[in-house]
């Protein structure tokens, strides 16, 4: 997934840059509005990171042009400004604006921002699919199957499948699951996810009591064999 950072402020950038490529994801920058189209056009990103406050054209200005281009139209745009009126935001909203975010921000917020949009265009995909040995995931249809046979999970055990499965190896804790399958505005606690990871490997595995696939790091959190 590529993300356009669209902000006139180095540290900005800088510090975006650094969160999201420690994400996973690849990062484009931009420092003015005309450049952000340019690029928009010729790379095509996945979601826009979108500084209201910019030289010459500013973000809300940009929005209108994305939203107003009926290829562009359906981008994902989460926009970010140093002002915190409810009228800048009302106005982004209605601009076409995907979500919003005032000025200073927290990194970890942010990203759980655009992991919630990016989740929600993920179905558009084509040729979307996730295989480790045996274990099958469809991203377009929500269908996983095991061994060749079909397994029934619920939204949020099918999307806590998938958070492990797209990176097998890689060892995330428990407030890190709780966040990219919950969301940020979520306000339960961390044993949500070991009831999930149960009942997912009652699911999965041909013996839950010594799992194939979800591994738990005592003390840790839990990871998709590799």
């Amino acid at each position: 997934m590529t993300i356009l950072v669209v902000d006139d402020e180095e540290p900005i950038q800088e510090l975006l840059k650094f969160n999201l490529e420690n994400e996973g994801y690849n990062v484009l920058i931009a420092f003015d509005g005309p450049a952000a189209l340019k690029m928009i056009e010729e790379k095509r990103p996945d979601l826009v990171v979108l500084d209201v406050m910019l030289p010459g054209m500013d973000g809300l200005e940009v929005c209108n042009q994305l939203r107003q281009n009926s290829k562009l139209r359906d981008l994902p745009v989460i926009m970010l400004t140093a002002k915190g009126e409810e009228i800048d935001k009302v106005l982004g909203l209605e601009l076409g604006a995907d979500d919003y975010l005032t000025k200073p921000f927290s990194p970890r917020e942010l990203l759980a921002r655009i992991r919630a949009r990016l989740r929600r265009i993920r179905p558009q995909a084509q040729d979307n699919e996730i295989i480790r040995g045996d274990l099958r995931i469809d991203l377009n249809r929500f269908q996983v199957s095991v061994r060749g046979e079909e397994v029934e999970l619920t939204p949020k055990e099918f999307e806590l499948l998938r958070v492990l499965a797209a990176h097998p190896g890689k060892v995330y804790s428990r407030d890190e699951l709780l966040e990219r399958v919950w969301g940020y505005e979520y306000a339960g606690d961390t044993r949500t996810v070991d009831v999930h990871v149960r009942h997912l490997r009652q699911k999965v595995e041909k013996d839950s009591s010594n799992p194939e696939y979800i591994e738990t790091l005592r003390g840790i959190g839990y990871r998709l064999k590799g």
